[in-house]
């Protein structure tokens, strides 16, 4: 079978130990394009397979190099945010191995950065790409283990002995991960940690992280490179089936499923099966090259990674919490809110792997538990990131990979799709689709059965998802009920779509659009209230007295308070009807 074919347009820095894996894989998919190190001795050791390949010791020429548009990160973690940081303000889609950083508030920035920057941010959580993984994640799905019990991971070997960081961090990251994932990407109500440090102080050579998650679902994470022998195997315990995956096994003996492992005598007695395991088979293939190509399908297509940088940033916070509990001679702690003050600024990595720079919020739907509001109704798909405050109504469907701001309403029947952008304190009211390629600034009022679209010329049966047309509605502008958008187009910040338009062209700041195909009628203050000119020259709002100015080249600027600033307390809800203005 052909490899897929991508573009020659990625870079890999860090060639080194993990490094040469993900050259390998990114070659062998044809997307490698440079290899950078800063020991050229590590670079040297690439051999004829990669002699067409250029190399560097110097991360800016990639990060200047415009023929470099996705970047794979496989540096010291203590490097990770400032490399992926560096790469996202290049414009550069991005693929860190784990952890993510060292530190919450990093990775917070980085996601939020990913976000309003438009790139792809995933994380190496290598597990979720193995192929017995998924089948363990359908098998939940699909309800052939019932109602989730518990989970066991162990992770043990002789080696491969680190100082820069503990097993925890070495360790952990994958199988959290992939815990996370089964019980439905919530962080656990409480998380407790005991390890202990026998060969180097203050790095733990062996932990025992122990979750607990709503609804009675518990798991434990045992790790250590202090083992005589090698484990590496998941346990994943239902009320109706039971499956091992034991990944030092030959590929057809690695997942096991154990149907019905109780009988119940007299409907009372719990009696154990004692029937064979059945042997689960899956394709054979490399995890890290499904990684890599999920990385690479990921970029092509504008989707959410299956790990992306809200996944990655929700393992950090596990991390951080067993961390702090380990140090705390196995405290349990709870709420992710708990201690906060303590250890925001900190990394809870081990000291000597510090390092720590205050970022920005947190994103949107990260937290122990949702902070939003779905009805009943409404279907969130997992990967979907909503933000706190926000509320869906009646029969909505937000899709995986779509990102929802703060303090969003959705009204009934609306759906939000993979990659659309929603900033904060959104209205949607009901019939509207979102879909992927539009971006919703914050404060705008999208009206009833409005239509926003991606493809000028669709044809049903021309696939054209790879030719998605971007739509941009800036900030406070209103889309007034069955007004069509076309796809492609800019509509600007408060401008004012009438009832019924049809806007085929871009919008300016503040205009007002009227009629099929949508022309300007004049301008619309922020307040929504129609602008005429006045005797000294300036456009007054009749609510606030604001004085808007229009300039020669046909465009419209508040010169009482900037576009960008948020309104004043006094002005932030009305108290008069809009007939009493227009009266």
């Amino acid at each position: 079978m052909n490899a897929p074919s991508f573009p020659r347009d990625l870079a890999l820095i860090g060639a080194g130990y993990w490094g040469k894996n993900l050259a390998r894989n990114f070659r062998d998919l044809g997307a490698l394009h440079t290899l950078c190190d800063s020991n050229a001795s590590v670079l040297d050791t690439y051999g004829n397979d990669y002699a067409g390949i250029p190399k560097c010791t110097q991360v800016e020429e990639v990060m200047a190099n415009p023929a470099i548009h996705k970047v794979a990160i496989a540096a010291p973690a203590a490097l990770h945010y400032t490399l992926a940081k560096a790469a996202l303000q290049a414009g550069k889609d991005v693929f860190v191995e784990k952890p993510l950083c060292l530190d919450e508030r990093e990775a917070e920035e980085l996601v939020a950065l990913a976000a309003s920057s438009g790139r792809i941010l995933m994380v190496g959580h290598l597990l979720q790409y193995h192929p017995c993984v998924r089948k363990i994640q359908e098998l939940l799905a699909g309800g052939d283990l019932g109602k989730l019990y518990y989970v066991t991971s162990n992770r043990l070997n002789l080696g491969k002995i680190r100082q820069e960081e503990n097993a925890l961090w070495s360790f952990a990251p994958h199988d959290i991960s992939v815990i996370l994932s089964l019980a439905g990407h919530r962080l656990p109500e409480q998380v407790q940690c005991v390890g202990e440090d026998y060969l180097s102080d203050g790095v733990a050579d062996t932990t025992v992280t122990l979750l607990g998650f709503p609804g009675r679902v518990r798991a434990h994470v045992y790790v250590s490179w202090l083992n005589p022998f090698k484990e590496q195997k998941l346990t994943v315990v239902g009320s109706k089936g039971m499956v091992v995956f034991d990944d030092t096994q030959p590929w057809g003996q690695k997942l096991i499923l154990h149907r019905d492992y109780l009988t119940w005598a007299g409907g009372q007695v719990p009696t154990p099966s004692k029937a064979k395991g059945e042997p689960v088979l899956v394709a054979e293939t490399e995890p890290l090259r499904c990684e890599c190509q999920h990385f690479l399908d990921c970029c092509r297509d504008r989707t959410a990674p299956r790990t992306d940088g809200a996944e990655g940033l929700r393992v950090l916070k596990v991390l951080r919490m067993a961390q702090e509990s380990l140090e705390q001679q196995g405290r349990p702690l709870g709420d992710a809110s708990e201690n906060q003050s303590a250890s925001r600024g900190r990394t809870g990595a081990p000291d000597r792997a510090v390092s720590t720079t205050v970022g920005a919020a947190a994103p949107a739907g990260v937290g122990m538990q949702p902070d939003y509001y779905v009805h009943p109704t409404a279907v969130v798909d997992e990967g979907a990131v909503v933000g706190r405050g926000t509320k869906i109504w009646h029969f909505s469907h937000v899709m995986k990979g779509a990102r929802i701001g703060e303090r969003c309403v959705l009204g009934q029947n609306v759906n939000v799709d993979n990659g659309a952008i929603l900033g904060n304190n959104v209205k949607v009211q009901n019939n509207v689709s979102v879909y992927t390629g539009v971006e919703i600034e914050d404060d705008v009022f999208l009206g009833p059965s409005c239509v926003l679209t991606n493809v000028t010329n669709p044809r049903s049966q021309v696939n054209r998802h790879s030719l998605y047309e971007k739509t941009r509605i800036r900030r406070g502008a209103t889309v007034g009920a069955n007004a069509t958008i076309v796809c492609g187009i800019t509509v600007g910040r408060y401008a004012f779509i009438a009832a019924g338009a049809v806007v085929t062209k871009d919008v300016p700041d503040y205009a007002l659009m009227v009629g099929n195909p949508a022309r300007q009628q004049g301008w619309m203050s922020r307040h929504g209230h129609r602008l005429k000119p006045g005797p000294d020259g300036f456009l007054t709002c009749p609510e606030t007295g604001y004085r808007y100015q229009e300039s020669d080249h046909g465009t419209l600027r508040c010169v009482d308070l900037s576009e960008d600033a948020p309104l004043p307390p006094e002005w932030s809800k009305g108290t008069r009807s809009y007939d009493e203005f227009k009266r």
